[in-house]
């Protein structure tokens, strides 16, 4: 890892504007405050979960998928735990660029990604043409982003602005255990089915039920890959008593089942393999 002043993100990605700028950095307990970038944010994490927020939404960076930030987006960055390292490439913003340059999201690494991340491991710092090899591979990496990066992970969760529904939420958040019947969690806030049902469809654009899986989603991930516990502990500690059930829709939102994602912490190895 460089030895770099921990603001790197602030003073130096953009100091030098037609580079290609590249960091790895073992976070620790660090969050990132809100910032903004004049380029594009290549961000994978290994280690451990990352909850990245917009001004919109917190988007959940799990194991073995990478983030999209396009230029001025105003982010911060949470690890969830002092194991996670980022692995980052900023490029410069082009003219007529693809579409997906313009989206954030998060999509799953395939198998030469993830070895085009592996390579970078050895950067540190500016890229420009003067280092052509370095520079020409980096740009490869970006310019396939459109063509790998085929399904966006749906792990991301709008604030909600009416006070109810933030209310509603955390609770939600709170209970993730037990069975949340939502007429009883209408009951309980003092609201109709039909007006709760309105909340989530006009504030956050989802239903209390896609809500509530990806809450159970989230936390669930972080369970595996954090607190080492079992499929059948952590889905019923995200409300699943039925373990198949839990496997299913943990597959339909990531694209793999349980068992499969927990061999994926610490996938890349890199203080070993490219020390």
């Amino acid at each position: 890892m460089a030895n770099i002043h921990k603001d790197y993100y602030l003073t130096e990605v953009d100091k030098l504007p037609h580079t290609i700028y590249c960091m790895h950095d073992l976070m620790g307990e660090q969050d990132i405050s809100a910032h903004q970038h004049e380029k594009g944010q290549f961000l994978y994490t290994e280690g451990g979960v990352v909850h990245v927020s917009t001004e919109q939404k917190t988007y959940f960076l799990p194991a073995r998928h990478y983030m999209w930030i396009p230029p001025g987006v105003i982010h911060s960055i949470h690890p969830s735990s002092a194991d996670v390292t980022m692995r980052n490439l900023y490029f410069p913003e082009e003219a007529d660029e693809h579409p997906f340059y313009k989206q954030k999201g998060i999509y799953p690494v395939n198998d030469l990604l993830l070895q085009m991340i592996i390579f970078s491991n050895r950067w540190s710092g500016d890229i420009d043409e003067t280092a052509l090899s370095s520079y020409r591979f980096a740009l490869a990496l970006k310019a396939i982003l459109p063509e790998v990066s085929l399904y966006k992970l749906p792990l991301a969760l709008p604030y909600a602005k009416d006070k109810r529904l933030t209310a509603v939420i955390h609770y939600m958040g709170e209970n993730l255990s037990e069975a949340i019947v939502f007429p009883a969690l209408a009951s309980k806030f003092g609201l109709s089915e039909r007006s709760l049902s309105r909340l989530f469809q006009g504030d956050v654009g989802m239903s209390f039920i896609q809500y509530l899986s990806i809450q159970r989603m989230m936390l669930a991930v972080q369970l595996l890959l954090e607190d080492k516990m079992s499929v059948k502990e952590v889905a019923s500690m995200v409300g699943y008593n039925s373990i198949p059930t839990f496997s299913t829709t943990f597959y339909k939102t990531l694209g793999v089942r349980p068992s499969e994602y927990v061999k994926m912490k610490g996938v890349l190895g890199l203080d070993t393999m490219l020390a």
